[in-house]
């Protein structure tokens, strides 16, 4: 991100560039943005598909700087800590300290990052104990020993296993017990650090850096107690993570860095199965009438004045892109046998052929608990369904 003073207080007053350009990509495949946290140049979003919206609860987002002993966010982490399906994650984008000999510095801010990951007061365990953790970013590490030739020639004829037993990360994983606990998938493609802006060519200038692994991604599963031989089901056989690819991508040329991704599969059993909220738009929706949206609760769901529904198109970018919503207590009719019914008032909803979903979002969990099926809302013409066709509920 650019981190200049002027681009912050932009991006302050409108969406910064990444978070538009990517809901421009992804909403059309049905991905919401859930979540973003930001630090300076740190940006982390978190985008899920809306199917799952009501098993994603958003914790906590923390900014953790650690420039300037602590005071000034050009390096440090910034936290995503969420439930999803019952179980706790944590995300965490950092950006370490550079400089081939800057090694130890890096370590110390890595285990700064995580120590500041505590959720006092909150109802939530230490990271730690979290289900998943998935950190990345440019931790800076570097290729220790060798010298630029021999690297060069190393990358030249794809030789990476010769550079991997001087790789600071790797190096640092075999001596650090708690950050051996972190994996991560085989380095089989080229340094992605430092190349000539616009360019594949790697670093041109006097100063020459030799080319790195800088930017990574890791992951660790909750620690189990020790088995012989240890599992990789964590917990078994309930949540099992797989890598599916770890690669990086030469045809970006816009910064002196590769991007890199990895794309995991995730099975999960369930420990919450039933969304909190149930929503069922009754009977058939028109341009012209008010509505009614019934919807129930589950009995350990704690309702606030604060809870709205929301009405949005399919396809919905984020959370506050709704065409309309209402205040669930101030729009309330009725209330019986834990089924409750708001009205809402569709007239100033433009004429369209687009489908319609309801959420139910949560003021206290920060959160979609609820979401109905897509529907249309027919012009105000048409008074009855001519098909006599059930409107779609979850």
């Amino acid at each position: 991100m650019n981190c200049g003073i002027m681009s912050l207080l932009s991006d302050t007053a409108f969406e910064d560039p990444w978070s538009s350009f990517f809901m421009d990509v992804l909403s059309p495949l049905s991905f919401v943005k859930v979540s973003s946290v930001r630090m300076q140049g740190l940006l982390l979003l978190f985008f899920a598909k809306h199917q799952h919206l009501p098993f994603v609860q958003i914790l906590s987002t923390k900014s953790t700087p650690t420039g300037l002993f602590g005071y000034w966010g050009n390096k440090g982490g910034v936290t995503i800590c969420l439930k999803l399906y019952g179980y706790y994650v944590s995300i965490i984008n950092c950006h370490l300290p550079p400089h081939m000999a800057n090694n130890d510095q890096r370590l110390e801010h890595f285990d700064r990052i995580l120590e500041m990951q505590n959720f006092e007061g909150q109802d939530i365990p230490n990271i730690l104990e979290h289900d998943f953790i998935l950190w990345f970013g440019d931790m800076n590490f570097r290729i220790d020993d060798f010298g630029l030739h021999f690297v060069r020639e190393s990358i030249k004829n794809r030789c990476y296993s010769d550079l991997w037993e001087k790789d600071q990360l790797s190096i640092a994983k075999r001596h650090d017990p708690l950050l051996r606990e972190f994996q991560e998938g085989p380095l089989l493609f080229p340094p992605t650090y430092k190349f000539d802006k616009n360019s594949n060519n790697y670093d041109t200038s006097e100063k020459k850096r030799k080319p790195a692994w800088t930017d990574r991604i890791l992951w660790r599963l909750k620690r189990q107690p020790q088995a012989n031989p240890p599992t990789q089901r964590l917990p078994a056989p309930h949540f099992c993570l797989s890598l599916r690819s770890y690669v990086s991508h030469m045809m970006y040329c816009i910064s002196d860095h590769k991007p890199v991704t990895s794309t995991f599969d995730l099975e999960l059993k369930p420990l919450a199965s039933a969304p909190l909220i149930t929503l069922i738009p009754e009977g058939l929706w028109t341009m012209e009438n008010d509505m009614l949206i019934s919807y129930s609760l589950t009995p350990d769901f704690l309702s606030s004045p604060w809870d709205w529904i929301g009405l949005y198109k399919v396809g919905l970018r984020h959370i506050n892109d709704y065409v309309s919503y209402v205040w669930v207590r101030d729009n309330q009719v009725s209330f019986s046998d834990g089924l409750s019914q708001v009205y809402f008032n569709t007239s100033n909803i433009p004429e369209t052929e687009d489908q319609f979903l309801l959420c139910y979002y949560s003021n206290s969990l920060h959160s979609v608990v609820g979401i109905s099926k897509p529907f249309k809302i027919q012009p105000g013409s048409l008074a009855e369904d001519p098909l006599g066709e059930a409107q779609p509920h979850l």
